[in-house]
């Protein structure tokens, strides 16, 4: 059994769920936040773009916690490192996640030079040169301080950074034995420092280890509300709820609550369930799906349709408006397309090597 067979085990509709409306208000949050044709929305609806470009962002926290659940789900389902090869996994993530990313890194280049010639506007960012896209291509561009070429970048190479570390923890957890509790527990000990110290302290949010809080309740929560555990898995799932309060009384902070709600919706799923069952719906599915090749596309294609409404439509709000609609569909269709004739192939082409698989820590439990 290879990692990626336990990767693709059947799809679960609240999650599918919970990525497309997640993209949809990352996608919202750039168009309010970036461009000009908003600027002519927020005379109309002057609170909603407000949100949109102040609050909307903390969409990022339910892929945080999607991640996690999803990453403990595929790397150590019984919270045990299935591969004893973990450079090898790596190597095969960091194919998966790149190579879209750099197909979308280009395409942002040449929208950004086609809104240019259109739009002058400061959300334009500057000429890249070949040390910068490299930067971005090792997905170091944030350590090393380097402009991003698209918005959101820096989101795919902290989530490379956060499968690294949760990658990590269980290579030392199987090394010292091998067992769930013991998996659990470091990854808890992480979550811990997170959240009452690094997340504490914005300069850190170029590491992952600002991010573990929310990334690693996703990946605990997997483990302990897996309907084997029954009433126990509850009460590490309350465990979890009462350290990350204790969190947020020493500061409160909306994004880490958004977590926490995230992360119990998905256990409660996962403990009734009702994970892969509900909601039902093909159209939750498909943007599910799509999620990453929409968040991947919405910055470029967002400047292309604010340049072309910049230079040939009146500049009146109601207008202006209608070209925010139009760019918020554009954004999902060059998203979907994007899916289908890049991800997609991609994916199946950095998904060929299979790994080794210990199949008797499949038994070893401990939680």
């Amino acid at each position: 059994m290879s990692v990626a067979g336990v990767a693709s085990m059947g799809r679960m509709a609240l999650v599918d769920a919970l990525k497309a409306l997640g993209s949809q208000f990352i996608v919202l949050h750039h168009l309010a936040f970036y461009g000009p044709m908003t600027d002519w929305t927020k005379v109309l609806l002057p609170e909603l773009v407000d949100w949109l470009s102040r609050d909307a962002r903390m969409a990022v926290q339910v892929f945080l916690v999607v991640g996690g659940f999803l990453a403990a789900r595929s790397l150590a389902p019984r919270g045990v490192l299935l591969t004893p090869q973990p450079l090898m996994l790596l190597r095969k993530r960091y194919l998966r996640t790149a190579a879209p990313y750099l197909v979308a890194l280009l395409l942002s280049l040449l929208c950004t030079e086609f809104a240019r010639y259109w739009m002058a506007h400061d959300s334009l960012p500057e000429r890249a040169e070949l040390g910068q896209f490299l930067a971005h291509a090792l997905l170091l561009h944030s350590l090393l301080g380097v402009d991003s070429i698209s918005a959101g970048v820096w989101y795919v190479a902290i989530d490379f950074q956060l499968f690294a570390l949760l990658l990590g923890l269980l290579w030392l957890a199987r090394a010292l034995g091998g067992r769930l509790a013991l998996s659990a527990t470091l990854l808890l000990l992480g979550v811990i420092l997170s959240l009452y110290g690094f997340n504490l302290d914005p300069d850190w949010d170029i590491w992952a280890i600002y991010f573990l809080g929310s990334y690693g309740l996703g990946a605990l929560t997997y483990w302990a509300t897996q309907p084997r555990h029954g009433l126990k898995g509850l009460g590490w799932l309350l465990l979890f709820t009462l350290l990350v309060l204790g969190a947020l009384a020493v500061e409160f902070r909306e994004r880490i609550a958004l977590a926490l709600m995230v992360a119990l919706l998905l256990g409660a799923a996962q403990q009734g369930q009702w994970l892969q069952r509900w909601p039902q719906g093909r159209v939750w599915a498909y943007f599910g799906q799509i999620s990453y090749s929409v968040f991947l596309l919405n910055f470029p294609v967002a400047l292309v349709v604010n340049a072309l409404f910049t230079r040939f439509a009146p500049a009146e709000p109601w207008v202006q408006t209608v070209g925010v609609l139009l760019a918020w569909a554009a954004c999902n269709l060059a998203g979907a397309a994007f899916y289908h004739l890049v991800e997609q192939p991609l994916g199946r082409w950095g998904s060929t090597a299979r790994l080794p698989v210990d199949t008797s820590v499949t038994s070893r439990s401990g939680l």
